[in-house]
């Protein structure tokens, strides 16, 4: 069992910076392919970064998000760096006990998630 908390989301302005946290508990987390995912309103939630041995991004945000995590603090970050208004949505950490593969990139094939946060880019 696997538990998330993400924290940091907010308002920022257009070509701004944000990091999102995600916080863990249960055992083994390092095992776990853990993704952010993003949903605008009105729109499907879609597939952000993802890391577990390696990373791999959306082409949407790659060269601006950076995923990482911190196995001793249970912890995966995404920073957000030149942040567009098409970046706003509330933003959702997940987990899933399997290696980065085709199934990745599917909110479904996640069994653990988090509450979400917003992120807001204004203009």
């Amino acid at each position: 069992q696997v538990q998330l908390e993400e924290s940091g989301g907010g308002l920022v302005q257009a070509g701004g910076s944000l990091r999102l946290s995600c916080a863990a508990s249960g055992r083994a987390f390092s095992s776990y392919t853990t993704a952010w995912f993003r949903q605008a309103p009105g729109k499907e939630r879609e597939f952000v970064a993802a890391i577990r041995y390696e990373t791999n991004y959306a082409n949407s945000v790659k060269g601006r998000f950076t995923i990482s995590r911190d196995n001793v603090k249970n912890t995966v970050s995404l920073q957000m760096n030149s942040l567009k208004p098409g970046d706003t949505a509330v933003y959702f950490c997940a987990a899933r006990l399997r290696r980065i593969d085709a199934d990745t990139y599917t909110a479904d094939n996640y069994m653990y998630w988090g509450q979400g946060t917003q992120v807001t880019v204004s203009e």
